[in-house]
């Protein structure tokens, strides 16, 4: 993980090539607006590593239409009442 350095907003305004020159150096900015994060300059690669983070999950995404048949309710419950029974 980058070290991180926070900025204010016009101190990041009027230093932005340093901030940039930062984070190709490794360094993650993170710039708040009345105190409180607002947006970050990171390095390419953990913005890279940012974005292919969730693809896994995503890939998954309507591989289950079907599983429950027209009422998921209905699936569901018969699994309790399945487990539930004596």
């Amino acid at each position: 993980m980058a070290t991180s350095i926070s900025y204010g907003l016009e101190q990041a305004r009027t230093q932005l090539p340093h901030l940039v020159a930062e984070a190709h150096a490794g360094t993650q900015s993170i710039i708040t607006k009345h105190g409180k994060p607002y947006a970050a300059i990171v390095p390419l690669q953990d913005a890279a590593l940012a974005a292919n983070r969730g693809a896994g999950v995503l890939d998954l995404r309507g591989s289950g239409v079907g599983l429950w048949g027209n009422d998921a309710a209905a699936a569901v419950d018969a699994l309790r009442d399945e487990w539930e029974a004596p």
